[in-house]
């Protein structure tokens, strides 16, 4: 199950990684690829960086504590801050009307919370 949930961890982190690219795509050209990524029209270049942001520190919060054995307890922690920043986007997608898109935010909850319950509780890191 260690392995399961560094995969997951793995799989989340690098999900939030490629996320951060709205910091350095205008968001015009962001809009333009893909409808389920228009989204980016509704807040300004500073919330999109500032959301940037706390994806880039979530997905250094998931590996380096456990991986580095710095404060390991950061992981759960900051998978929970992680399910609640996808509670918001799963929000912010049905309120927009995107239903199909999140599904996508449902599973990466899903994983957050995965993640958080295990580490948090049977599978956590030996201190």
């Amino acid at each position: 199950m260690n392995l399961f949930l560094w995969i997951l961890t793995g799989l989340l982190a690098a999900a939030l990684l490629v996320s951060t690219s709205k910091a350095f795509v205008p968001r015009e050209r962001m809009a333009a690829t893909s409808p389920a990524a228009e989204w980016v029209l509704d807040f300004s270049p500073t919330s999109l960086r500032i959301i940037a942001a706390l994806e880039f520190l979530a997905a250094i919060g998931l590996i380096l504590p456990a991986a580095l054995d710095i404060a390991p307890i950061l992981v759960p922690v900051t998978a929970t801050c992680v399910a609640f920043l996808f509670v918001g986007a799963t929000t912010m997608r049905l309120r927009r009307g995107e239903r199909k898109t999140a599904i996508a935010d449902l599973v990466y909850l899903m994983i957050a919370v995965v993640i958080a319950i295990g580490r948090f509780g049977p599978w956590a890191f030996a201190s």
